[in-house]
């Protein structure tokens, strides 16, 4: 179990068995998951204005407002997304990536459900994210949208951006 912040209550580990999938929360400094962690920041840095690229550090996503989960296929690293606390009733979806050659296999789907699950742990009333407005990122925007994400106005201190959609959804 883990515990956030000041909060007493034990955190249930969103955890999925399924067809060899499995998705539990994890410290996202395991060095299982270099290649994940570089596909993702090389993916954002592929077609996004450096001064548009929002992901956090990888060191940052250690902190007692984070809840950090990894999806593995066959024990094997391929997926991985985090939740921020950004007010009492509040979060915040970061980090999410799956690998290029595990797409299409509802992973994304899995892990995006994973995540809204752990709201729904934490008591948030609201999840919101940040996406990007490139054709890379329609897929992403399709999948938030399917799960009943609608655009929303900027939020916790991000700025208008021409190259993010926010999108929020009530858990």
């Amino acid at each position: 179990m883990n515990k956030q912040g000041s909060d007493p209550r034990p955190v249930p580990v969103a955890l999925q068995a399924m067809a060899g999938v499995t998705i539990a929360m994890e410290s996202p400094l395991s060095s299982d998951l270099d290649l994940l962690f570089a596909r993702h920041v090389q993916a954002m840095h592929a077609d996004t204005p450096p001064e548009s690229i929002h992901m956090l550090p990888r060191q940052d996503l250690v902190s007692p407002l984070i809840d950090f989960l990894v999806l593995r296929a066959e024990g094997a690293p391929v997926g991985m997304g985090a939740l921020k606390r950004i007010a009492p009733d509040h979060g915040e979806i970061k980090s999410m990536h799956i690998l290029s050659e595990q797409r299409g296999e509802g992973h994304a789907r899995r892990l995006l459900q994973a995540l809204i699950d752990q709201a729904k742990a934490r008591d948030y009333r609201r999840v919101s994210l940040e996406t990007g407005t490139q054709d890379s990122f329609g897929p992403a925007r399709v999948l938030y949208a399917r799960a009943g994400f609608t655009e929303c106005a900027p939020f916790a201190g991000y700025a208008p951006d021409p190259n993010s959609v926010f999108m929020t959804s009530e858990v």
